[in-house]
């Protein structure tokens, strides 16, 4: 440098700078997409292995479920019995959780109790022991609700519909769970959304 050339003040460059290239937040580099990359595709082949896994062919036995004392009929889904409990039961579980505050509540909730009750017991008997654990905490959370609906009257107090929604959310809870169980060998038992 000569004497009468301008002075040049070095900055300091910031952590994640390199040459040509900005980082910003959403930035990845590239080992970072990479991990992405084999992240999202151990992911589709997860959900691709899982599905493929949960139905089985016409007559043939779920591979999970212990074996059953009499064969299924020639040419029928031993799942598709299970699956239509399944779908019944979820679909009035859906109803029963997505009761509105209103009068009159009660004799909602004792009218969807009992029809949850029903394809609860229809769908237990079909699953053959199969979900034990999640059906016995469905029955638990259906009992709470009951005792919850019983302090109803026929204009609800906020303290009386609180406990109510309470227990339809441990009702949800223990639904959710049953439905991740379920799924596997029925994928198509999710209930239709209701409005």
């Amino acid at each position: 440098m000569g004497v009468n050339a301008p002075l040049r003040v070095m900055r300091r460059r910031p952590a994640g700078w390199k040459a040509g290239r900005i980082m910003t937040p959403g930035t990845a580099t590239r080992p970072e997409r990479w991990r992405l990359a084999l992240i999202a595709g151990g992911l589709a082949l997860l959900t691709v292995a899982c599905g493929s896994s949960g139905g089985t062919a016409s007559g043939g036995a779920p591979s999970p479920s212990p074996p059953s004392p009499s064969a299924p009929a020639a040419g029928s889904s031993p799942n598709s019995a299970l699956c239509a409990q399944a779908a019944a039961l979820f679909d009035s579980l859906d109803q029963l959780t997505h009761i509105k505050v209103h009068k009159g509540m009660k004799d909602d909730i004792t009218a969807n109790l009992t029809t949850v009750r029903s394809n609860l017991t229809a769908f237990v008997a079909e699953a053959r022991g199969q979900w034990q654990a999640q059906t016995a905490a469905l029955k638990s959370e259906l009992a709470n609700v009951q005792a919850a609906a019983k302090s109803l009257t026929a204009s609800p107090s906020v303290g009386a519909a609180g406990g109510v929604v309470s227990a339809l959310g441990g009702v949800s809870t223990a639904t959710q769970n049953l439905l991740a169980a379920v799924s596997t060998d029925c994928p198509s038992a999710s209930p239709s959304p209701s409005g």
